[in-house]
């Protein structure tokens, strides 16, 4: 009996760990669940944090690239109403010069001086409706010699001058408010 008896005693001691290890085990199960669900929330949350913070950086980079594009197309807005007649007067140039030329010419009858008069006349119309847009002489003769203005053609000796001044103007330059039309042709002091 007592092999019985130990038979026993280990069935019994088998099912008692059994039935104590089930309920540890649901336990164990259940935490684990659980912090599987929290995990998977707390993922969850993250991914949609992440996805928060990449959807306020589009909308910010959106925001700048409109603003932008506002102040690019109020500057260019700007510049053409600034430069609205620059093709015109670029147009008309030549025929300043030639008004300029018709006016160097020495009249000595009553005729020609009253034709002259009105080419005058007309001259100073048109360089006053010029000026009004913003076109104006760019300095030559005396001034120092600048590239972005002037174009050398010939270069002179006079000793009376120094290096690098404009000795002669050849043609006429002009702008139209800070922007260079046409550089001065001139001679410039070597």
């Amino acid at each position: 009996m007592s092999e019985e008896m130990k038979k026993d005693a280990q069935h019994e001691e088998v099912e008692v760990t059994a039935e104590d290890v089930a309920p540890a085990a649901e336990e164990v199960t259940e935490e684990a669940v659980e912090l599987t669900e929290e995990q998977k929330l707390q993922a969850e949350i993250n991914e949609l944090k992440a996805k928060l913070e990449e959807e306020e950086n589009r909308y910010l980079r959106l925001r700048a690239d409109f603003d932008n594009q506002r102040r690019r197309a109020t500057q260019d807005r700007q510049a053409a109403e600034k430069y609205r007649a620059q093709a015109l007067l670029n147009d008309l140039l030549p025929v300043l010069d030639n008004f300029e030329r018709a006016m160097q010419v020495d009249v000595s009858s009553e005729d020609a001086q009253a034709l002259y008069k009105g080419v005058e006349m007309v001259y100073k119309t048109f360089v006053a409706a010029a000026e009004k847009e913003g076109l104006s002489v760019i300095p030559a003769v005396g001034a120092e010699f600048d590239p972005n203005v002037h174009q050398a053609v010939m270069q002179e000796s006079d000793p009376e001058q120094a290096s690098g001044i404009v000795l002669k103007e050849l043609q006429k330059g002009y702008q139209l408010k800070d922007r260079v039309l046409r550089p001065s042709m001139v001679s410039v002091n070597e």
